[in-house]
C-alpha cells in the first residue's frame, strides 16, 4: 500500500493524525480545518448518465504540498458509487473514464511507447492484492511485437506493454524500488504505470474510488512500512500511479462514529477530542479495516482497472 511518511501522506487536525492516500480527502480535511489552500487548484465535473464524479486536484507549490501532505503534481479522483456492484455495463463506463484520464496523464500518449506496468502488493493478502490482480488481466504485447513485429496484431502502430509483480520484501528480501529500477534499466520503458491499494479516510470511498496521479508512489508505507519511492526523480521516466482505497484506518472510523453520535453538539470537535485523548486512540492507528466482501470486490475492481489500462493503450494508437 502506498501512503508515504508524514510529509507525504499524513497530517494533523486538532492534534490528531489523519491518514489518507487520497488527495481529494486531504484537500477536504484541510478545508475543514480552515487552512488556506493557496497553490491548490480544483476542477470537477459530473457524468450524470454514468453517475461518475471526477475531481482533479492540482498542487502547484511547495507550501501547498506541505499543507496537503502530498507531493507537487496532479491528482485525478474518479468516484463511482456503484463500483462495488456486479454491473458490467457500469464497470465498462468506469474503465472508459479511467482510460481517458490516464491518457491525459501520460506524456506524448499519441506516440508509440514502451509501457511497463507494475502491480504492487501482496497477492496473499486480499485487501492488498489489487496490483497483482490487475497485472493478471493486462493485454501484454512487448514479447510478441519484439519477436514477430506489429504485423502479428495486424497494425502499424502499437504500444509495447510489459508488466511485473515485484511482490513484497518479506518474500523477496529486496526493496520494490530495487527490483523495479533493475527492470527499468534493462528494458528501458518510456513510461511506468504503478498499481497499488490505498488507504482512505472515509468509508464512503472504500472500494468506490480510483485515484490517478503523476507523482509516483511510495510502496508499503500506507500501513507504516516506509519504502523507497517510485518516482520520475528516482527512475528517470514518468511514473503514473493508479490506486483504489481498500482499507480505512480504524481510528478514523471511530472518529466518524463520534461525529455522527455527537454531531448536534456544535461545540464538540471530534478531532480535537481525539487529539486530547491520543493515547487511548493510538493503538487504532495500527489497525486497518476493510469490507467483508473484499474478495469479490478486488476481483471485480482489478478487472475494471486493467480494462481501463488496456483501453488506454489501444485508444492511444487510433
Amino acid at each position: 500500500m502506498q501512503q508515504a511518511h508524514l510529509e507525504q501522506g499524513d497530517f494533523f487536525m486538532g492534534n490528531f493524525q489523519i491518514r489518507t492516500d487520497l488527495a481529494l480527502e486531504a484537500r477536504e480535511s484541510v478545508s475543514e480545518a480552515d487552512s488556506e489552500l493557496r497553490g491548490v487548484r480544483v476542477e470537477e465535473y459530473y457524468k450524470e448518465e454514468e453517475d461518475i464524479q471526477v475531481t482533479k486536484v492540482f498542487i502547484d507549490t511547495k507550501n501547498a504540498a506541505k499543507i496537503m501532505g502530498k507531493p507537487i503534481g496532479t491528482y485525478v479522483t474518479i468516484e463511482a458509487p456503484a463500483l462495488v456492484e456486479p454491473d458490467e455495463d457500469y464497470h465498462k463506463e468506469i474503465s472508459d473514464c479511467l482510460a481517458e484520464e490516464l491518457l491525459n496523464m501520460i506524456p506524448d500518449a499519441e506516440k508509440e511507447q514502451s509501457v511497463l506496468v507494475v502491480g504492487l502488493g501482496n497477492r496473499d493478502v486480499t485487501a492488498d492484492a489489487l496490483g497483482p490482480r490487475v497485472v493478471d488481466n493486462l493485454f501484454i504485447t512487448r514479447h510478441v511485437v519484439r519477436a514477430y513485429g506489429k504485423a502479428a496484431y495486424n497494425c502499424t502502430k502499437m504500444n509495447l506493454v510489459s508488466s511485473i509483480e515485484p511482490g513484497v520484501m518479506a518474500k523477496t528480501g529486496m526493496e520494490t524500488a530495487e527490483i523495479v529500477q533493475g527492470v527499468v534499466e534493462e528494458t528501458k520503458p518510456d513510461v511506468l504505470i504503478v498499481i497499488d491499494a490505498l488507504a482512505a479516510r472515509s468509508t464512503k470511498r472504500l472500494n468506490r474510488t480510483i485515484q490517478i496521479t503523476n507523482t509516483g508512489i511510495q510502496p508499503g508505507s500506507g500501513v507504516g512500512n516506509h519504502r523507497n519511492a517510485l518516482t520520475e526523480e528516482t527512475l528517470g521516466i514518468p511514473v503514473i500511479a493508479i490506486g483504489v482505497p481498500t482499507v480505512v484506518d480504524a481510528a478514523t472510523i471511530v472518529g466518524d462514529a463520534l461525529e455522527k453520535l455527537l454531531g448536534d453538539d456544535k461545540e464538540f470537535d471530534t478531532f480535537k477530542y481525539m487529539g486530547q485523548h491520543r493515547t487511548a486512540f493510538s493503538e487504532l492507528n495500527n489497525m486497518y479495516m476493510t469490507g467483508k466482501d473484499i474478495d469479490a470486490v478486488i476481483k471485480r475492481v482489478s478487472f475494471t482497472v486493467s480494462e481501463g489500462i488496456n483501453i488506454a493503450m489501444e485508444r492511444s494508437m487510433e
